[in-house]
């Protein structure tokens, strides 16, 4: 009976369980894997589990993944991969790569030389030591890879729209149990959405893709944690083994998982210079036109990947705690590229009091994982006044003087200017009631040519004012607007026209809120083609 992985790692812990004695054993697991880290050697072993995309469950089964694992690897890293080796019940316990005579064999490891954690690109990244230059011999490597791979007609089968669909509805619904914790339901039915519209619109674009020998026997997992660089070779490692689907791929599709990773480590420009110098060494000018849908789709299955390393029993509560985390800002990032590709964008989520913009512009927000600067709390804190507190009529004044009024949106401008220059997207919550303040923003974005859209939110005079009323000075929230006030503030908007600004769209919100979100997302997504 092969052994829990429990008590594996428990036996491996001891130096004895290894040929070489190491000075220092350490693990690390997946969801599917236990590595064990013992220098100058690693062992994986892969778990006995069986998904929906993978089927580990037998020892020969496991046995048949680890030799795959080798021979795809090596295609890439030749000098890491040594082989497959046995676990060994011995009467002196768990023997790796012991003797075939010392005891039956129970479990079979990939045994791969120890490479330095310190040159791991994402490593690299972290400490400031990756250039451009890696960024380019990086992708040296991989086109000389995929240009050795030429596509054949059954990996081609993998590039029909139908097989691509089928793959992305699995994701869905893996992601299901995810929803309401990891990622709201509007932000998944949103990347439904983003899908969906994607494979129809882009169908003859794909259609020629496959066609035209795009679709290779690629890497399937290309993760910047997977890409070592020393002074004498590039070895990028850990490829899909498991699943023939995962691995037959668009070449554009591998090439966006890397560029996800370094946009999600803060480097997009080292993002776009390697899809620039992909599409340059593979003379493939049409993959820049895919790879925002590749990175929202791998940004997804991350999320799934986390969310479901959450839920296993085997690793601690922190661990847990850091997956749900990942899982969250992974799926706020495949959504991001649904609504802005890889750059940033700003959303102005504008309307009347009592609309419901500050409930949509935190719902937006939070579903992209943005700031909301909301004009409210920007006013109180230019005056001094607490966020919660209703003020009386005197201070009132002040807060909606002119000159604060003025201070108020030019704080919004700046902070919103700021964050685009670092590539950072933002989420604004204001009135914008008069035409001159929406002009002033516009005018300031469009100068740092930084994409943006203004939604505003409406609704009916009559939910307006049952809203207002229902506000009370206790309420929790930023606006001293109430209902006594609607008169006037109605007087005081100015409401967008047809002509204003082709940047402009209008949002009902008198349904469900969560419908509204969902609709503003849908918004923002058909903008962003």
């Amino acid at each position: 009976m092969a052994p829990s992985i429990s008590d594996l790692k428990d036996a491996l812990s001891a130096p004895a369980a290894y040929p070489h004695d190491p000075d220092r054993i350490d693990f690390e697991q997946t969801h599917i894997s236990l590595v064990a880290l013992v220098p100058p050697r690693v062992y994986k072993i892969k778990k006995p589990v069986s998904l929906k995309y993978l089927d580990f469950s037998t020892l020969e089964r496991r046995r048949h993944f680890c030799e795959q694992e080798v021979r795809l690897n090596r295609r890439l890293a030749p000098d890491t991969y040594e082989g497959v080796v046995p676990i060994v019940d011995t009467d002196d316990g768990l023997r790796v790569d012991g003797a075939p005579d010392a005891g039956p064999v129970v479990e079979v490891a990939v045994a791969m030389r120890y490479l330095d954690p310190d040159q791991f690109l994402e490593a690299r990244l972290a400490r400031g030591a990756a250039s451009a230059a890696e960024i380019d011999r990086v992708a040296r490597t991989l086109c000389a890879f995929y240009e050795s791979r030429p596509s054949t007609p059954e990996v081609a089968e993998a590039g029909r729209i139908d097989r691509l669909r089928a793959v992305t509805e699995g994701n869905f619904a893996e992601a299901e149990g995810h929803v309401g914790h990891l990622l709201s339901r509007p932000a998944h039915e949103a990347l439904r959405f983003y899908a969906d519209r994607f494979y129809d619109q882009h169908a003859g674009r794909l259609h020629r893709r496959r066609a035209g020998g795009c679709i290779v026997e690629g890497h399937g997992d290309l993760r910047l944690e997977h890409v070592h660089l020393t002074d004498d070779r590039v070895a990028i490692f850990d490829c899909v083994e498991f699943n023939d689907e995962f691995r037959h791929l668009d070449v554009a599709n591998d090439v966006a998982f890397l560029a996800m990773d370094l946009d999600r480590k803060g480097r997009p420009d080292l993002a776009r210079r390697f899809v620039d110098r992909m599409a340059e060494g593979l003379d493939d000018p049409g993959l820049h036109a895919v790879i925002p849908f590749y990175k929202s789709q791998r940004a997804q299955v991350r999320g799934k990947v986390h969310g479901l390393r959450a839920a296993a029993e085997e690793i601690s509560a922190a661990e847990q705690d850091r997956s749900r985390a990942q899982a969250r800002h992974y799926y706020q990032l495949a959504l991001h590229y649904a609504v802005a590709g890889a750059g940033p964008l700003v959303v102005v989520v504008m309307g009347r009091p009592g609309t419901g913009k500050s409930t949509q512009a935190e719902a937006v927000a939070r579903a992209l994982g943005w700031p909301h600067l909301a004009s409210d709390r920007i006013r109180k804190t230019h005056v001094g006044i607490p966020l919660h507190e209703r003020p009386d009529a005197a201070t009132r004044k002040r807060l909606y003087a002119d000159r604060t009024t003025e201070a108020t949106y030019a704080t919004l401008r700046t902070r919103a200017l700021e964050r685009a220059r670092r590539h950072q997207s933002t989420v604004l919550d204001a009135t914008f009631s008069r035409e001159a303040q929406r002009d002033g923003l516009r005018a300031a974005l469009r100068a740092a040519d930084v994409p943006y859209v203004f939604v505003e939110v409406t609704a009916g005079d009559a939910a307006l004012k049952k809203r207002l009323r229902e506000r009370s000075a206790e309420d929790a929230t930023a606006s001293d607007a109430r209902a006594t006030d609607f008169e006037v503030l109605t007087d005081r908007y100015e409401a967008p026209n047809a002509l204003e600004d082709p940047r402009h769209v209008r949002i009902g919100t008198e349904g469900a809120p969560e419908q509204t979100t969902l609709d503003i997302l849908k918004t923002l997504i058909r903008l962003a083609d």
